[in-house]
This record gives C-alpha cells, structure tokens and sequence, in this order.
C-alpha cells in the first residue's frame, strides 16, 4: 500500500481510538499496574484493540505498548512496522487533565516516515508523512466535520489542515518540560539553558502534546532525560521531523533510530531552530 493510503488508515485509527478512550474517561476507571510499576487501564487496552483491528488491513506488523511485544530476532527483518501506544499519558488520564493522545508511527528502516497523534479531550489532530509533511487539524474545524469525518478523504483531512509550523519560534527561548516526570537532570539543563540565554519560558504539559508543541513552532526544544519507549516518540518524531524540526539521542547527538534491539529510547532532545 502507497503511504498515503498508510497515513489515512493511520489516522481514521487514531480518531476510533479515541473516540472509545473520550467515552471511557467519562467513567469511573480502575487502574493496574505492571511488572515495572507504570499504569494500564482498560482505555489502553481496549485502544489498542481498536487500532490493531484497523491496521491490520495494511498487512504491516504492529509494535505497540499494549500488544504482542515480538522479539528482535522477529523484528529485525521487517523493513515496515507500525509503532503505536493507544494511549500515551495514562499519567494524565488517571489525574483526569486531558493531556493524553493517541500515537500512531510507522517506521521504515528505522526511520518515521508516517505519524498521527489525536488528543480524545482536546480534539486537536496532528498528522505528517514523507510524501505530505506535517499538519495540524485544529480542533474547532475537528469538531465541526466531526460527524462526516470517517466518510472524508485524506486530500479533503489535508485541505481542511494547516501545515506545519504554524508560526515563526518565540523570541523568548522556551522549552516544554513533562508535567508528570520532572528529574534533577531535567532541572539542571534548564538551569545551564537560563544562564546561557536572556530569558527562558518553561511550558509544563503531558504526552506526546509535548513535541507537537515545538512543531507547531509555539517552543524551542524538548530534554527528556526520563525513560521512554520507541512508541512514545516515534509518531511525534514524524511529525516534528517534516515540519522542520529533529529528535536526536544525547549519548551520540544522532537521529533517535526505531526496531532496535532495545526498544527503550536513550536520552533526548527534541528542537527546531
């Protein structure tokens, strides 16, 4: 399948999903927790659910937080895989503030060259593909062709988009920082950055919501120094990539890389300039 058949099927199975998370989340949710004590919920579960489902008319293998985690010695010899965490902020969905998305990636040789994030609560749809770029469907338009969206094409999701950024970087230098896991090294690079500049502003916020701040062109830059998986970024890394900006891993300064043998990321830092 060409990408843009990809990235239409991508993101009609973001918008399902969240559709059932908004519906979940208006409900009294009892949380799990796994073997390394990070939280589930029958939202991330029942996502993924969803969005495998839809994907699997593609015939593309899917590496997701919620599914079959598959071993290297599978992985390795799949050119195409898609990468998806069904519910990216279950921090946030527990605290009930909003700021969780739907992630949808798919990695050609290591590489993103798709990615769709949608915020269930907030209604904001972001999208990008090699062959497109990078665009945002703002809200406000969402919910207005919300009732016909599934009958859309993508050139019709496009025309109704715009494309990334959206705006020239702040003159004041600022960063987004993870509202749910701040760490003394993410304090201390701040602090060197607010030595370095005149002034910096600091912009809290949860998910993947994160880099398509700095995409949209709203923030300068991103650390994470916490841990994160392939299926955090990886459709935040599409998106930033081809709307300008780039993710790159702080142990080699190179471009994060996607199915590798580890499936944890290294530390990062996620910028436009």
């Amino acid at each position: 399948m060409i990408l843009n058949s990809l990235l239409y099927s991508a993101i009609q199975a973001s918008v399902k999903a969240g559709k059932h998370i908004e519906y979940v989340y208006q409900h009294p949710v009892e949380i799990e927790y796994k073997s390394d004590d990070t939280p589930v919920t029958i939202a991330d579960k029942q996502a993924n659910e969803i969005i495998e489902k839809e994907l699997i008319i593609t015939g593309i293998q899917v590496l997701g937080e919620e599914g079959i985690h598959h071993s290297y010695e599978e992985r390795k010899n799949w050119s195409q895989l898609w990468i998806v965490d069904p519910l990216d902020g279950t921090k946030e969905f527990i605290n009930r503030n909003g700021e969780f998305t739907v992630n949808i990636a798919l990695a050609e040789n290591g590489e993103p060259t798709i990615g769709v994030i949608f915020s269930p609560i907030f209604k904001d749809l972001y999208f990008a593909s090699k062959e497109v770029g990078s665009y945002k469907l703002d809200r406000h338009v969402y919910v207005e062709n919300i009732d016909k969206f599934a009958n859309l094409t993508l050139e019709e999701i496009i025309s109704l988009s715009i494309k990334l950024p959206l705006q020239q970087l702040p003159e004041v230098h600022t960063i987004v920082a993870s509202r749910s896991h701040p760490n003394v090294e993410t304090k201390h690079y701040i602090q060197n950055r607010k030595q370095e500049k005149d002034k910096v502003e600091l912009i809290y916020t949860g998910s993947s919501i994160k880099m398509c701040l700095i995409a949209e062109g709203k923030a300068h830059e991103y650390p994470r120094y916490g841990r994160t998986m392939e299926w955090d970024t990886c459709a935040g890394n599409c998106i930033l990539k081809y709307a300008g900006g780039e993710i790159i891993s702080l142990e080699d300064n190179l471009p994060l890389r996607y199915n590798k043998e580890n499936i944890e990321n290294p530390h990062f830092l996620a910028f436009r300039q």
